[in-house]
């Protein structure tokens, strides 16, 4: 969703890449390394979204969809950013921004490339993944000639994992976007350049076969790249690990924008303390937290360009913005340990009127937790900083969701929320 690829991207990335390492004989424990650096290949991707737009004038969505087909040649380069940077702006300062990026672009591309690679990597480890997983999604932009970024690491000394996801990346963009002669001529065209000659030779292997295009270009590509997981290690999921996997994937919805920085910590923090005021439980409470930190994660299908707009959206903005809270229901209802949080993460918008978004719920249908977490939401949001008006002090915050009360705003759970904001000492009557 962040990278703006079709849908599927890292499963069929996957799908490739375990084929390639399979022919390059790589043992178990190698190709149970390989899948997951394939599969998380992108997760410090929403990092650099808001400065891409900050320094391209665009939406970086596209701009990244795009710049993937990209290759080394100038001509090929400066067209894309003919294309692509500022395409909005006043015609002055679009010159201004091709002028900087052409002049510059070497070392923007390095900082927004280190930027993704090496939060990518932190977050990997947070998950709990061992260290060449990470080291694998940190080096994926390194080139085989070291023409890559950000370290310019050459040869050999580019980890395996970031060698063959790197090809797999690119036949997939090709694939999807070309067709497979495509794919396999541009990883011809790009052997010794960006990618090393020895794993282009086994993808050559590979490409011959024709169940492995059939599958990739099918909708069983996905069941198939799970039944394709090497098997020999298994990791229980406890409590604490789903803590840290919500945490994690927080990181990932808060590094998207400057403005959204610790939003999902804090949403977190104030929803558990509204809970703790209304008697839940510890369990209640653990399971409402994790609910709270992946609420927004739909915000990674929406363009930087509007969530950081510093003026008022229009129609077609809006309605991008409300849908990601269906984008969070989606997302967490594929994942068997947060379905029941799904439902949270889609009616966090809803109001107690029915003049809420995505499904205009009213009354009873919105339950308790997602009550509870669309005050601590709005909250936070009201009482930081914003592109379109800095943070409010606490008391006009709460003068403006008292007002709200009954319409938007479950009562009880404001109140628990002024009780808690007394303990804390904010000096909230």
């Amino acid at each position: 969703m962040t990278e703006g690829q079709p849908v599927g991207h890292c499963v069929r990335v996957c799908w490739i890449g375990v084929h390639v390492g399979r022919e390059l004989g790589l043992d178990d424990a190698a190709l149970w390394e390989l899948y997951y650096t394939l599969l998380l290949k992108d997760l410090g991707c929403s990092s650099n979204a808001a400065r891409i737009c900050q320094l391209y004038l665009t939406d970086d969505l596209t701009f990244k969809r795009d710049f993937k087909s990209v290759g080394d040649r100038l001509p090929q380069v400066l067209g894309f950013v003919l294309s692509h940077a500022g395409l909005k702006a006043g015609l002055a300062q679009r010159f201004r921004t091709v002028i900087n990026i052409v002049q510059n672009g070497g070392e923007i591309a390095r900082e927004l490339i280190e930027t993704r690679c090496q939060r990518g990597a932190e977050i990997a480890r947070q998950l709990r993944f061992p260290e060449g997983v990470a080291l694998g999604i940190q080096a994926l932009d390194e080139h085989w000639n070291g023409g890559g970024k950000p370290m310019g690491t050459a040869g050999a000394d580019i980890p395996v994992y970031s060698r063959i996801a790197l090809l797999a990346q690119v036949v997939d963009v090709f694939h999807t976007g070309a067709g497979e002669a495509a794919a396999r001529r541009e990883a011809r065209e790009r052997s010794g350049t960006w990618f090393d000659p020895w794993i282009v030779e086994a993808f050559e292997r590979v490409a011959e076969r024709r169940t492995f295009w059939e599958t990739l270009g099918s909708d069983a590509v996905e069941s198939a790249v799970f039944a394709l997981e090497p098997a020999q290690r298994i990791e229980l999921a406890d409590e604490d690990y789903l803590d840290d996997i919500a945490a994690a994937f927080a990181r990932v919805v808060d590094s998207k924008s400057p403005y959204t920085s610790g939003h999902s910590d804090r949403v977190a923090f104030f929803a558990d303390m509204i809970a703790e005021e209304m008697g839940l439980d510890e369990a209640g409470r653990r399971r409402l937290r994790r609910a709270a930190l992946l609420h927004d994660i739909g915000k990674l299908g929406v363009s930087n360009e509007i969530l950081d707009k510093p003026g008022k959206l229009d129609d077609a903005e809006f309605a991008a913005v409300r849908h990601h809270a269906l984008y969070s229901e989606t997302i967490l209802s594929r994942i068997g340990a947060f379905q029941d949080l799904a439902r949270i993460g889609g009616a966090h918008h809803e109001r107690l009127d029915g003049k809420g978004y995505p499904r205009g719920l009213m009354g009873d249908a919105i339950g308790r937790e997602t009550r509870i977490i669309s005050v601590a939401d709005v909250f936070d949001a009201l009482t930081a900083d914003r592109p379109y008006r800095p943070a409010m002090p606490v008391s006009k915050a709460m003068g403006i969701m008292t007002a709200d009360v009954g319409t938007a705003f479950d009562p009880d759970c404001l109140e628990a929320l002024r009780r808690g904001l007394e303990r804390l000492g904010t000096g909230q009557p």
